[in-house]
């Protein structure tokens, strides 16, 4: 039995997910005992337009892409989103919050107008095709692209986790962000990196999107008991999940 046909490709984005696939180094192996790379720009020199599974890194920020991305799909039986960018549009999407010709004139000044500089609302990848199966984050865990890679490759669903950060964080017994007067996106983040973030110290960013149906009750009275503002709330989402279905806490 023939193994899937699998590419990888990218849009607008860092490339920082695909680092991640590199830095598994020997444990590719492990993957691509499973599936065979036809086409992978970062990695390898080889092209093809014939693929079973597509995976897809970076955000769509301009009509080209999105010509490109429903071509991808077209091609590909089963569509991965890689990372933030293409899963939830991520940092790319603060764009989203301005006018678009105040945005290129911020960036491009005098060459705004210049014809290849055609930019345009940025679009998570399945606001624009549809998508089988995410890995989230910025940038993905390694371990959680081997075990979506794995299980497409046999026909298996992943298992990706539905409730919040802190049902992480409360495994690892860690002592809650709030308690350092911090501002945490835990309580209402999907879960699934290990609450990684706040295990080394940190406050969680977001990057792996809104939990599927969080505990909007829960977080507000978060809020109240550490003396935040809903507005702290909402400024911070809008570092990954500006203009996000559930984001209007």
């Amino acid at each position: 039995m023939s193994k899937p046909r699998l590419a990888i490709f990218d849009f607008a984005c860092c490339e920082g997910c695909q680092l991640q696939i590199v830095n598994l180094e020997e444990e590719i192996l492990d993957l691509i005992s499973l599936v065979d790379p036809v086409e992978w720009r970062e990695a390898i020199s080889d092209q093809s337009d014939t693929y079973d599974i597509a995976i897809v890194e970076g955000s769509i920020t301009r009509p080209e892409d999105e010509e490109r991305v429903k071509k991808i799909r077209e091609r590909s039986k089963v569509l991965i989103a890689l990372g933030a960018c293409a899963a939830i549009g991520g940092v790319n999407k603060l764009k989203n919050n301005f006018d678009m010709d105040d945005v290129k004139k911020c960036v491009y000044g005098k060459d705004a107008d210049l014809p290849h500089l055609n930019t345009a609302m940025t679009k998570a990848v399945d606001e624009v095709v549809p998508v089988d199966f995410y890995v989230h984050g910025c940038p993905i865990d390694r371990d959680e692209f081997k075990h979506v890679v794995k299980s497409v490759a046999l026909g298996k669903k992943p298992n990706i986790p539905v409730y919040p950060v802190c049902v992480e964080c409360k495994l690892r017994e860690n002592v809650c962000r709030y308690e350092f007067n911090e501002l945490c996106l835990g309580p209402i983040t999907r879960a699934g990196c290990g609450a990684r973030c706040p295990s080394n110290g940190s406050w969680c960013f977001g990057c792996r999107g809104l939990a599927p149906d969080p505990n909007v009750d829960a977080a507000k009275e978060v809020m109240d008991k550490y003396k935040k503002t809903v507005d702290d709330l909402r400024d911070r989402i809008l570092l990954f999940n500006s203009k996000q279905e559930h984001a209007d806490v």
